[in-house]
């Protein structure tokens, strides 16, 4: 299966496609897309804004997840990029503070739960997830990016950043229990959740956030569309592979409502 290269922020059909893969396209509305290109997803954050996760943008995502898993197949496989500098900057605070400041603290409860869905639809997706953070992803950016079961990462300016701590924020119980589970490291927890350590690519490597830094978008997106095939090869049972994932998460997953059930599938 071929997956044209990515440039300039698009899919390039034109370099080597020899095989004519079927590309499916949606466009969920101007925020993000969806494209399926043989057993790969590909769901982008689009435009050149920062990604803030507002109402509008996260019913988006979510649409775009429900697709993703109604079209799953044995050797499927998501992976989540953005446009622009940033892959998501978090929060849409803005329209937190938009109805002023006695509505502010509510608006924002609103948005952290808002977001809970989006990381247990990513957690029982029933295939591999693959996180191409090409931009800077900062607090939920950040939670969203490592809500995938792999993370890749531009080398350069870009950075990881909790800024939770910066701007006087307390961490959402899951979101605590999902860093936990995904940053192992009580040193490095320690720079990300106390310290607001913005962290890149080489040194995310180091503390086994990321997978692999790259040079570039393009080498980032990439690089995610190599590892998806090799995953995808493996043509796992969708099911089995999510309730596995639920099983290593099982503290996030049960401050997100998600049980844990047997599957039997057997391929012998």
């Amino acid at each position: 299966m071929y997956v044209a290269p990515f440039k300039n922020g698009k899919f390039n059909n034109q370099e080597g496609d020899i095989t004519n893969t079927e590309v499916k396209r949606t466009a969920i509305n101007t925020m993000c897309t969806l494209e399926q290109r043989g057993n790969l997803f590909f769901l982008t954050l689009t435009g050149d804004d920062e990604h803030r996760f507002g109402p509008t943008l996260m019913e988006s995502i979510r649409s775009a997840l429900a697709q993703v898993k109604s079209q799953a197949t044995p050797g499927s496989a998501l992976i989540t990029t953005a446009h622009g500098k940033f892959f998501s900057n978090g929060l849409d605070l803005a329209w937190a503070q938009a109805a002023g400041a006695p509505s502010f603290r509510d608006r924002l409860s609103h948005l952290v739960d808002c977001f809970k869905p989006i990381v247990a639809d990513l957690l029982s997706l029933p295939m591999p997830t693959i996180a191409a953070v090409s931009g800077h992803a900062a607090a939920a950016g950040f939670l969203l990016a490592i809500s995938h079961d792999y993370v890749l990462m531009k080398k350069g300016r870009c950075v990881l950043y909790m800024s939770e701590l910066d701007i006087g924020l307390t961490f959402p119980e899951y979101l605590m229990a999902m860093l936990k589970s995904k940053i192992s490291d009580p040193a490095a927890r320690r720079d990300v959740m106390l310290g607001a350590k913005k962290v890149k690519a080489d040194e995310a490597v180091r503390m086994g956030i990321v997978e692999s830094a790259h040079d570039s978008a393009e080498r980032t997106v990439e690089g995610a569309r190599r590892l998806a095939e090799q995953l995808t090869g493996r043509k796992w049972h969708g099911e089995v592979y999510a309730e596995i994932r639920k099983a290593i998460h099982s503290e996030v997953c049960g401050l997100l409502g998600l049980t844990h059930r047997a599957v039997v599938a057997p391929r012998l």
